[in-house]
Parts: C-alpha cells; structure tokens; sequence
C-alpha cells in the first residue's frame, strides 16, 4: 500500500529556503513531487507537518498542502484499485503537471501580504481587479504555463473594448498580474523562462494622463464660498486643508489630531508609507480648524467624520475612509458647480492644484520634500505636468514673428 506524506527536503536553494514536498512511498521505495513553495526551516513544523502560524502566508500555504496531498491520495487510491501494479514512480508521474503553482494560490498570498500591511484600500481594489481576471477566465485556477502573452492581451482586449475601462486602468490591471508574476519568480514558485512580460513580449506603457488643478483664481473662490450647505463647506474646509499642506492624503487630514500640532508646525506620520512630515501651519489652516476647536469630544480629531471609529483597526478605518471620501467628493462637485466653477473636483485635485500653483517656482528637490516623494524622479514627473512656461516661450519664439 502506497502512502503519502508532506515533508520539508533537506536540499536548499539559492535562497537558503528549504522545498516543500509530497512524498509518496510505496515497497519501501519513495518519489517526492515537489509543490514549487520554498520556505525558511524555522517556519516548518515537524510534528504537524505544516507551516507554522508565524509565516505571514501559512493559512495560504497550508491549505494549498492539503490540497496537494488531497490529490495525491485521490491518485493513489485510485492507482491501488488497479489490477495492473504500479510503481511508486509511475503514480509519480501520473500527479505531477509540470505546471507550476497556481496563478491565484499566488494572488492570495500576495492579498494576504497587503493586510498583513494593513494596505486595506489597495487589497479591496486588487481583490475586485483579481475577480473580474476570473470572469474573464471563467475559472478560477490558472497554471502559470498558461499564463501567456496571447492570453494577456486577449485580457487587455477585453478590458478595453468590453468593460470600455481606460487605458490607465487596464495598465492596472496588468501591473498587478505582473506583480503577483513576479512574487511567484521570488519565492521560486515558477520558472522565469516562462515570464510573458517584457521587450518583444507583453510590454506595459503607462499612458500620459492629464492632471489638472484649480489655478489661484478659482481656490479664492472656495476660501470664499458662501450660500452653501453646511456639509459643503465642511467638505470644503477638508479639501482646503489638504492643498495648504501640499496635498495631504484625504486619510491623513481625516486623521489629524490637535495632538499633532506643536509650536505652529504639523508634526504626523504618513498613513502610505510611514513617513515623518513636519510642515508650518499656514494661517489659513489656522482659520479653519478655529471652527472645530472647541466642539465635543471626538477622540482628539481636528474633524469629527472618524470620531466613532476605532483608530487602531486600520482596516474599518479604510473602508468608512473610502465612504467618507465618495461623500466629500459628491458635496465638492455640487459646491463648486454652485460657485460657477467648470472643472473637476474631487479630494485629490487638491494636491494637484498644489502642483499646478507651484508651476516652476519651487526649486525640485524642495518639491520633492512637500509632496513626500521617496525618488525626485518621481516628483519630476509629477510636476512636469504643471510647467508649461518653457514649452510657451518656444512656442512664442516661433510664431510671434
């Protein structure tokens, strides 16, 4: 009788990881059939023959090894119910599909990564990215072997023409498989020979986008604004607070605390990425939070919309953030249609019109600072979007003749 068992081999690899693996043992003879999933030996548990809790993807995993060795014994049973005798390498064979693991037991991990980081926006944007991949797919597996460039821009296609999503969307959406690609590249879970991405492959171009900001004018009429609702001018005040301190995320002004004013500076921690600012309050800030001072109790919050919310659940945190920023952004466009502005308004049109005021007038590496760039590459780009008086005066040297 064949039997079959989960072990952690001895044999390392590059990485100093040791391979997950289904053994299967029959007349004293053994085959392993190797799972693609590398691990650190202090993560494995002998005794039960799993992956221990402290992996940040052991549920992922573990489950992914009972349904391996499911299957392996699916295909012993049935093995053994034959008349003919086979050998424990032949049962081998007849499991192993040379196919890598599944595309989606790596987006799993990689979904898991992102609330282990409390990256909740950004898993429930991947989570519905990832959902309508498998309706595309009409399935919900998809070994890597065929995750190829014909598929991804059958996909491309689809997203395109179908769902009539943008051009910058679909890169999204791509980048994301892309990602995920590259985890199971990492964790030697498959083979980069077979990676569709790349020169001569399936090439991802982020297209240009337009970003467009409120000018001097136009911000002068939100710093006056009157016969408006008091939930507009609230949503306004917000909106305001961010571009005077360079375009703070709508989930950082939500959660400024009076406790993170010092000596007429703002002292806080980036909830993207964990990064110190320190910034002068301007005195049109000062205005502003002098209408909230001296309300209730709201748990220390300049503003009150999070006031019943658990601050240290991050993830409850995110979701009535998102809720609170479709509310802001649908009273911002009533707003500002009422105060005869034409453009566009949303929360983060506030940091662009910080970028569009600013023009060429701060020196880069200054930029770079207010907008918390980790790379002045990327700030050059950013603002690159709002300099145009170069472009201007050749274009004026041309045709002013």
């Amino acid at each position: 009788m064949a039997t079959v068992r989960v072990v952690l081999r001895k044999k390392k690899n590059k990485a100093g990881r040791f391979p997950i693996a289904i053994r299967i043992t029959k007349d004293r003879k053994s085959s392993f059939l190797n799972t693609g999933q590398y691990i650190d030996e202090k993560f494995w548990d002998e005794k039960n023959r799993n992956v221990r809790k402290s992996h940040p993807n052991s549920k992922v995993l573990n489950n992914f090894i009972v349904s391996k060795v499911a299957e392996a014994n699916d295909k012993v049973l049935k093995s053994e119910m034959k008349p003919e005798y086979e050998s424990v390498a032949e049962i081998r064979n007849k499991i192993v599909e040379k196919k890598g693991f599944d595309f989606f037991v790596v987006a799993n991990m990689h979904l898991q990564n992102l609330k282990n980081r409390n990256k909740h926006h950004q898993y429930d944007t991947e989570f519905g990215r990832l959902k309508r991949f498998k309706e595309f797919l009409g399935k919900d597996v998809l070994p890597f072997n065929k995750l190829n460039v014909a598929l991804l821009k059958k996909f491309e296609t689809y997203l395109l023409h179908s769902k009539k999503l943008s051009p910058r969307t679909v890169v999204n959406y791509l980048i994301l498989i892309r990602t995920i690609y590259n985890l199971a590249i990492s964790e030697s879970i498959t083979d980069r020979g077979l990676y569709p991405f790349g020169k001569g492959k399936m090439t991802i171009r982020i297209p240009e986008s337009q970003k467009i900001g409120f000018n001097a004018d136009e911000i002068q009429k939100l710093e006056n604004a009157q016969n408006i609702t008091e939930a507009q001018q609230k949503a306004i005040h917000i909106w305001l607070i961010s571009f005077y301190f360079a375009g703070i995320r709508v989930g950082d002004v939500l959660q400024l605390k009076w406790s993170d004013f010092n000596d007429g500076r703002l002292l806080y921690r980036m909830n993207k990425n964990s990064k110190l600012v320190s910034l002068k309050v301007p005195d049109k800030a000062i205005e502003i939070f002098n209408n909230y001072k001296d309300k209730s109790e709201r748990n220390g919050l300049v503003f009150p919309q999070l006031k019943h919310i658990n601050l240290n659940d991050t993830e409850e945190v995110s979701k009535r953030t998102q809720s609170i920023t479709r509310n802001l952004n649908r009273r911002l466009k009533i707003a500002v249609k009422e105060l005869g502005i034409t453009k566009n308004i949303s929360m983060h049109i506030a940091r662009h019109s910080f970028g569009n005021i600013s023009g060429d007038k701060i020196p880069i590496q200054m930029l770079q600072k207010l907008y918390r760039h980790s790379s002045v590459t990327t700030t050059i780009r950013y603002q690159a979007n709002f300099i145009h008086k170069d472009a201007d005066d050749a274009l004026d040297s041309v045709i002013n003749f």
